[in-house]
């Protein structure tokens, strides 16, 4: 479940971004408003499937979905060119990103974490 909320939110951050780009300066009202609902909507996915995802691997797939799903859907309305390069670059994000979800992250050693603690 907090993998679809972590995806779900990256999703958002690609809503909010593109809401962001044609608020014009948080002048328009509505792009303005689904700007601040997609944030704040992303923030607490992305809080919730911190909550069992370690936060340099929720941040990495979150911010790199994001941002895959932003030039992409800018490439699909013609507000960016589409060119072999950023298509492959983009695919690179997205290998990277299904990387991350396919490798575990090692575990630390409960004594490397009780003598953190201990600290």
């Amino acid at each position: 479940m907090s993998w679809i909320a972590l995806f779900v939110s990256a999703v958002l951050e690609a809503v909010w971004a593109t809401a962001l780009g044609q608020s014009d300066g948080l002048t328009q009202l509505v792009p303005s408003l689904i700007f601040l609902v997609g944030l704040v909507l992303s923030m607490l996915g992305l809080g919730y499937a911190a909550r069992h995802i370690p936060i340099s691997t929720a941040y990495a797939v979150w911010t790199g979905t994001g941002a895959a799903l932003t030039v992409t859907w800018a490439m699909a309305t013609g507000e960016e060119t589409v060119t072999v390069l950023r298509v492959l670059f983009l695919a690179g994000i997205v290998a990277s990103v299904v990387g991350l979800k396919l490798v575990k992250a090692p575990s630390r050693p409960k004594d490397a974490e009780t003598a953190r603690a201990g600290s």
